[in-house]
């Protein structure tokens, strides 16, 4: 069997180039920037999630292969806007990675230091481009809202700003959820609601369970059973009674637990 060859991604970046090609290449393709592509970008990361959480692997080479293409598609912009090529960003993720990495690629450091020698070159990092000291600084806005609240609770349980166990965080929530009962308008209960879910995140946290996987599957674990519900019922079903709705529920919810 011959052996494979290394991987290539000039052929990908080839194509990336002749589709932005300014007199030969796709109409749609050349006129995008940075900002009309950041959604699929984001959009690709999320199916490459979905592939994992499928277990689908024919699925994972697929979307990866999606990401990538987002990879060339804004290095190419980049490239023809004169601030970086294809080349700088494997060459940057590749320094950046030996550099974050002394207990592998250094000499004399233990393995299991890993993590918090990570961190701390990390925040070395930070220091020297960021010129906003705070400890939050870093934390992209655009995350999603469950992820970014987790990753500025961190920072700040980092320099001491945190509950010492979750006795605190329980009581934090009962407050929260007494506020949003007694808010008078919507944008009150808007506030409200997101401090709720915030200190929500920040039970997760504390009790070291992932907000968005739990979410994800307790969205997931509604969908099912929602799912049952509609088979029970037939075509019938949107016309039943809520109180006969939650019968079905209740059903839904045994057969699960029996599977």
């Amino acid at each position: 069997m011959p052996k494979a060859s290394p991987a290539d991604i000039m052929p990908l970046a080839n194509v990336m180039a002749r589709l932005r090609d300014p007199d030969t290449g796709c109409p749609w393709d050349i006129e995008q920037d940075f900002a009309s592509i950041a959604p699929y970008t984001i959009e690709e990361a999320y199916e490459v999630a979905d592939a994992i959480e499928r277990n689908d692997m024919a699925g994972l080479r697929d979307e990866l292969g999606d990401l990538l293409l987002q990879v060339a598609f804004h290095s190419r912009m980049a490239e023809q806007a004169g601030h970086f090529a294809l080349q700088d960003v494997i060459d940057g993720i590749t320094r950046k990675m030996i550099r974050r990495h002394p207990h592998v690629f250094g000499e004399g450091a233990r393995r299991e230091d890993g993590h918090a020698q990570w961190e701390v070159i990390k925040a070395a990092e930070r220091a020297e481009k960021e010129p906003d000291p705070s400890a939050l600084a870093g934390v992209a806005i655009a995350l999603p809202a469950l992820l970014r609240a987790e990753k500025l609770q961190n920072r700040a349980a980092r320099v001491g700003f945190d509950w010492p166990d979750t006795v605190g965080v329980f009581d934090k929530i009962a407050e929260e959820l007494a506020e949003v009962q007694d808010a008078q308008d919507q944008d009150a209960r808007e506030e409200e609601v997101g401090d709720l879910l915030f200190v929500v995140v920040n039970l997760a946290r504390h009790l070291r369970v992932d907000p968005e996987v739990a979410l994800r599957k307790a969205s997931a674990k509604f969908d099912r059973r929602f799912r049952t519900m509609e088979d029970l019922a037939g075509n019938g079903f949107p016309a039943l009674s809520l109180e006969e709705k939650e019968l079905l529920w209740q059903q839904a919810k045994q057969r699960e637990r029996g599977a």
